[in-house]
């Protein structure tokens, strides 16, 4: 534009010739598909306060930054005619979406993450992917493990979330280690051995760490052992009294 000023064109001649540059087609190139389809084009203005409508919007709905805050986010709307209020009802689906969710994954997920990160991810999961997507598994893993009492930290979690871990697989997972944590760490204070945490355990389950499942099986054999061999004891005894009376 400041060529064609320079250059002595009229505002009127400017006006014409700006729409046809590469700069101006970029930013404003939801027209184009606009036209294509028959619908009218936008003028800068009307452009322009429709993103910041929509803006808006996220902005209220607590939405992460970086989720729909620059101009490219927002061209498949402007393209497709997509009304601000339109555009309120999906945020309003999106939270109820959010609201139904499974109360240990909600928790969880706020505990560490943010309310506007879920509405985010449930509002257009394939955008809000590189952002959100791994929080959410990450939620539904650490509610799991909220649902058996155990208590791990977010980056263990999101390394099981990383894995691949799946919520029904950290219930299972995390039910396994509720159960067998209070046992196995009975049995190594009784045998004089290092008790096992809930980050062996967690080895252990979803990592397939054999030393850890190796050290518990141990554990077991000795407590068998010990069992064993004192109810052999118990039947000597007995058999002795039994003998001596007769």
């Amino acid at each position: 534009m400041l060529k064609y000023i320079q250059d002595g064109y009229s505002e009127d001649t400017i006006s014409l010739l700006l729409p046809e540059t590469p700069e101006y087609k970029q930013r404003f190139s939801a027209n184009q598909t606009r036209q294509k389809a028959g619908l009218s084009v936008l003028t800068p203005a009307e452009y322009l306060s429709l993103e910041s409508s929509y803006r808006q919007l996220m902005s209220a709905a607590g939405l992460p930054v970086g989720f729909y805050d620059s101009p490219s986010d927002f061209t498949s709307w402007i393209a497709g005619d997509v009304s601000p209020t339109e555009v309120a009802q999906r945020v309003k689906t999106a939270t109820d979406l959010v609201n139904s969710a499974d109360q240990a994954t909600k928790d969880y997920f706020q505990r560490y993450y943010s309310h506007g990160d879920m509405v985010a991810y449930a509002l257009d999961q394939s955008k809000a992917a590189p952002l959100i997507a791994q929080q959410a598994a990450a939620a539904a893993v650490g509610g799991a493990a909220t649902k058996q009492g155990i208590n791990v930290g977010i980056g263990t979690i999101e390394d099981l979330a990383k894995q691949g871990i799946t919520a029904n697989q950290a219930q299972t997972g995390f039910g396994f280690i509720a159960s067998e944590q209070p046992n196995a760490n009975k049995l190594a204070s009784i045998y004089g051995q290092p008790s096992l945490s809930t980050e062996d355990l967690i080895s252990e389950t979803f990592g397939s760490d054999s030393a850890v499942g190796e050290k518990r099986k141990n554990l077991a054999s000795q407590e068998r052992a010990t069992f064993n061999g004192s109810s052999a004891a118990g039947k000597t005894s007995l058999n002795r009294e039994t003998a001596g009376q007769i």
